[in-house]
């Protein structure tokens, strides 16, 4: 009994032992595993804390990309960008066939605010320009525009004459013929550009008055009204010209249109004349119309320049004078035919033959409404005796 008793003690204490021991090695493992915890705590509060700062630099960096891209998108939102273009090709049987990209024109606008705007069209014509060269790169429009209230606005820089049918509008996909007619391109001149200050009034719907003071033409000694378009590149100055305008669209599908100019000397003081000239005074007057019913549209032009001056009427170019009728008709939304009879004269002050004759007969075919393959055959008679056909491609955006 007292040996079981004995080996009983021993091994009681043999176990105790070897617990306490390893109580012992359990309390330092803990106090390790407690310092573990409390560094990688730390480290995380490090880590926690790297995070949030870099958090707010990125927050900060999306709000300042945000300001930038709302200001980008702000400009470019009030910015406007559009243009034309037209390829031609002429085959006429008195002259060799012609291929010409004639026009390649870029329209650059911004609106400021919703009472201030600016618009600019910027031109390349026969596709390369230089010495030597065939084409012009030429700046047509560059005006600021102001809305003055409801029924009046004005505008200062350079801008088309307010004049003719295709002046103002000669889109290619706006017209018919590959060509622009020889009236508004002789007579008028279209187109037509200056500089100065206009206004635009709209006292009651569908009637507008407009007025202009600009710079004006020079003509040489040959008193040919195209050739007296200075572009306002350095262009003479000592005289200007003053054009008025009243338009009436109130009925829908009819526009009537009539426009008078005065300028005090044409010649501006001769600077084009070998010899001393006197003054020549000079008075467009134009008037059009156009009515469309439905499919059908007829416009009607007419154009006449007098010019006070003894070298002019020499010439027979006192008087230059030009009209024409056409009508077209539109099938559907893909294809429209027109015939157009025309006649200008810029020798009409003499008593000589020297009135063109035109007739005409084409077709349009629109790719899309903004895109056109044209085509028409024309026969000139009168001063001119040629008969051809023209091919044309256009657009606008």
């Amino acid at each position: 009994m007292m040996k079981k008793t004995l080996i009983a003690s021993a091994l009681i204490g043999l176990f105790a032992g070897n617990a306490m021991a390893n109580g012992q090695a359990a309390n330092v493992e803990t106090d390790e595993l407690r310092k573990i915890i409390a560094q990688q705590q730390k480290v995380l509060k490090s880590l926690e804390k790297r995070l949030d700062e870099t958090d707010q630099k990125l927050n900060a960096t999306a709000d300042q990309v945000e300001v930038v891209v709302e200001k980008e998108a702000s400009i470019f939102a009030n910015t406007s960008i559009g243009g034309y273009g037209e390829l031609h090709y002429n085959n006429y049987d008195n002259s060799d066939a012609k291929v010409d990209f004639h026009r390649f024109v870029l329209f650059f606008g911004h609106e400021f605010s919703d009472s201030v705007r600016f618009f600019s069209e910027f031109e390349l014509e026969h596709s390369i320009a230089g010495d030597g060269k065939a084409g012009e790169v030429e700046l047509e429009q560059a005006y600021v525009e102001v809305d003055i209230n409801e029924t009046i606005n004005s505008k200062v820089g350079l801008f088309l004459i307010p004049v003719g049918i295709i002046n103002e509008t000669h889109e290619p996909p706006t017209f018919y013929g590959v060509e622009r007619n020889g009236v508004e391109k002789n007579i008028i001149p279209a187109t037509w550009w200056e500089a100065g200050v206009a206004f635009n009034f709209k006292p009651a719907p569908g009637l507008s008055i407009d007025g202009a003071a600009t710079s004006g033409l020079e003509v040489g000694d040959d008193f040919k009204i195209r050739n007296g378009r200075q572009k306002v590149a350095k262009a003479t100055a000592e005289n200007l010209a003053y054009t008025g305008r009243i338009k009436y669209t109130a009925i829908t599908g009819l526009e009537l249109a009539a426009t008078l100019q005065y300028q005090t000397d044409i010649t501006q003081g001769g600077n084009n004349f070998d010899a001393p000239i006197d003054t020549a005074d000079a008075t467009l007057l134009e008037a059009h119309a156009i009515y469309q019913i439905k499919s059908f549209t007829v416009r009607a032009l007419y154009a006449r320049w007098d010019i006070n001056g003894e070298e002019a009427a020499a010439l027979g170019r006192d008087e230059q004078t030009g009209w024409y009728v056409e009508p077209s008709y539109a099938f559907n939304e893909k294809v429209g035919v027109f015939a157009r009879y025309a006649e200008y004269d810029n020798n009409a002050g003499n008593s000589d033959s020297t009135t063109v004759e035109s007739t005409s007969v084409g077709v349009n075919y629109y790719i899309h409404e903004n895109v056109v393959l044209k085509a028409d055959y024309e026969d000139l008679g009168g001063a001119k005796d040629s008969q051809g056909f023209n091919l044309g491609f256009g657009y606008q955006f």
